[in-house]
């Protein structure tokens, strides 16, 4: 493939709901463009077994075609709403987003998503009605929810010739004779130009160029937003949506004199390949064979560059300002950052990806295998910026987060494949803790006598409870010697120990104070392990007698949703033992109302889930502690018996 410049690239993130055939609407403009042989091979694009199981794109993959002398990236992205981060890598390397359609079913969750997406990253967007051929397929239909919801900028460059099953072609607006049939169209572009303006309400007679100007100016700003129809799978429309794309969508911004930099978009983890990093070219040349600093340090040997199309390499020497290349083994860049020449201070923001809301707990399935696991999911990290793995220094658990179910499952057959290890994952142990709510006096005595010296420790501990997140106190008040004060230390640390191990569930106590104010030591036997022994004894039976109770973690859910689907939430949030704090529009989050709400942590578990089943799709959440706070006792009963059962096996 020859060297293209930035006025000859156009650079198209295809976007959509799920089923809405944007991967065979790809394979339909590589197959017009003469990259590939047979239409309809969608397994060009969807190559990994994850794909191949599921039907459906997992991964975002690079497509390029030549259409008049134009070079086109498309960046195919998956329509499934676990896999938003591809989506994500997908618009930032883009200059536009068209967002494919399904006739028969308009407007979808993921259209509105993907929208709200492109339009927060102020990407231009152009829209494709596919399966025009189908049952119910109805463009005027499409087209008037489009306009309702998008706004009277949302204009047809094409109409349909026929539809269902007479489907047989498109015809081109700004090619017919009929002012009537673009005259919405000629309005829209008018906006961008005074002159087309004057001409148009004086009834003049329009330069055909001088339209095409102004609609190209407002696709380029955001304002308006072309609607193409046709059917992939019958190859039709295809063609004129490839002139379309040439004729009227942006092309990269031209920096081809500034020193080189670039941003890696993508990065696949292959075991036998290694790195493939995927980056757009944002200004100046980027050369095979050389050497590249990170904005954020260090620097980068560059090897060979090539494009993509899916799975096949095509090689490039040079890739110019505005192109989109790939190159193998990069040592330390992610996704993310900027690549640059020692003469360019370019740093481009970091992509901006959702917070994963699935949290679950994660170890090996096979014994010992823990670390390559851990390993495994680290590497696929870098592939997957979505995907968070963290230790949590209290339950000794390690935690996995992702989008959903479906990505967490995807994870697991993609490490279970490529690194031959299977990981388990469950739900995540809480981070109770334990309280008393009485004061006690109770003695602890440890005695014991063998060959030699004996143990003897003996203390009085008087345990009583404190305010709400005071922590734990220990204080002394020995008089004349009881307890030598050599010991008194080890009788601290015996408490700090015991409370830190729990004694009704096996959680931390807190919030107590414990004063040492009698006891009795041996001249020979006594020593500091024994004293520790007698203070854990004292405190175990003390804390059992001080009307002990187990505290749960409680979290501040913030749930951002369509208004629609407040009430419904809040019956959701209620059902789990939340307690509503309000409820409002929320800030900068467009056409979302949120609630607030404390709720335990005890009950979020696969919350995502039924959150995405309540509001098809639309709703989210994000979570920040609050407090502890007593467990019910019927629910604590419960955690204890389960803790009885673990202890004696």
């Amino acid at each position: 493939m020859k060297d293209y410049q930035s006025v000859d690239i156009r650079n198209v993130a295809v976007v959509g709901h799920g089923k809405t055939g944007k991967t065979s609407l790809l394979e339909a403009c590589l197959f017009n463009g003469g990259a590939v042989k047979r239409l309809g091979k969608v397994d060009d694009l969807d190559y990994e077994p994850e794909e191949e199981k599921r039907q459906m794109s997992i991964n975002a993959s690079l497509a390029v075609t030549e259409w008049q002398n134009t070079k086109i990236n498309f960046v195919d992205t998956p329509g499934y709403p676990d896999l938003v981060g591809e989506v994500l890598g997908g618009l930032a390397a883009a200059d536009i987003a068209l967002i494919v359609i399904a006739a028969p079913n308009g407007i979808e969750v993921e259209t509105e998503k993907v929208w709200n997406y492109a339009e927060e990253m102020n990407k231009p967007r152009a829209f494709f009605v596919n399966k025009m051929d189908r049952e119910h397929a109805d463009f005027q239909k499409v087209l008037d929810a489009l306009r309702a919801s998008y706004g009277p900028n949302v204009v047809p460059m094409q109409l349909p010739v026929g539809q269902e099953s007479s489907f047989k072609d498109v015809q081109d607006l700004l090619a017919s004779d009929d002012e009537d049939d673009k005259a919405h169209l000629i309005e829209a572009a008018a906006e961008f130009n005074d002159e087309l303006m004057e001409k148009y309400f004086e009834g003049e007679e329009l330069d055909p160029k001088q339209v095409q100007e102004a609609l190209n100016v407002g696709i380029a700003a955001g304002k308006i937003f072309p609607v193409y129809c046709g059917s992939a799978t019958m190859n039709i429309g295809v063609k004129n949506l490839l002139d379309g794309i040439v004729a009227h969508f942006p092309k990269p911004e031209d920096k081809s004199s500034e020193p080189f930099s670039a941003q890696i978009f993508k990065t696949m983890v292959d075991p036998f390949v290694g790195r493939l990093s995927y980056m757009r070219v944002c200004a100046g040349t980027m050369k095979s064979d050389s050497m590249y600093q990170l904005a954020s340090g260090g620097s980068e040997r560059v090897g060979s560059l090539f494009t993509m199309q899916g799975k096949k390499q095509l090689p490039m020497t040079v890739a110019n300002c505005g192109d989109i290349v790939v190159t193998a083994k990069l040592s330390s860049a992610k996704t993310g950052d900027t690549l640059r020449d020692a003469k360019s201070n370019a740093d481009y923001d970091k992509i901006n990806y959702p917070e994963p809301m699935l949290m679950m707990a994660v170890s090996s399935a096979k014994k010992g295998e823990e670390d390559k696991v851990f390993s495994s999911i680290s590497k696929q990290m870098d592939e997957d910026p979505t995907i968070k793995l963290t230790k949590d220094a209290e339950t000794k658990e390690t935690l996995l987060s992702g989008i959903g179910e479906v990505h967490l499952e995807i994870l697991s057959d993609k490490i279970q494949r490529k690194y031959g290890v299977q990981m388990k994952l469950g739900e995540p142990r809480i981070a109770f803790r334990e309280t008393i709510r009485k004061p006690v006096k109770v003695e602890g005595k440890h005695k014991k006598q063998s060959g030699g010296h004996g143990q003897y420790g003996h203390v009085w501990l008087e345990i009583s409870p404190k305010n709400s997140g005071e922590g734990n106190e220990f204080t002394e008040t020995i008089f004349g010697g009881s307890v030598p004060r050599n010991f008194i230390p080890a009788v601290e640390k015996g408490t700090q120990e015991t409370l830190i191990q729990g004694v009704i569930a096996g959680y931390p106590v807190v919030d107590v104070k414990v004063n040492l104010y009698d006891g009795s030591y041996h001249p020979v036997d006594s020593s500091e392990a024994a004293f520790k022994m007698a203070t854990s004894i004292a405190l175990k039976k003390g804390i059992l007698q001080a009307s002990p109770i187990l505290l749960e973690p409680i979290e501040e859910i913030t749930v951002y949703a369509p208004e629609s689907y407040m009430g419904d939430i809040m019956g959701s949030l209620s059902s789990k033992r939340g307690k509503i704090l309000g409820m409002g529009r929320a800030e900068g989050k467009k056409n979302m109302s949120e609630i607030k709400a404390l709720i335990p942590m005890s009950e979020l578990y696969k919350y995502a889930t039924s959150l995405r089943s309540l509001t098809q799709g639309k709703g989210s959440y994000s979570l920040k502690f609050a407090h502890y706070e007593p467990m019910p006792e019927s629910l604590a009963e419960k955690i204890i018996e389960e803790h009885k059962k673990e202890a004696e096996e």
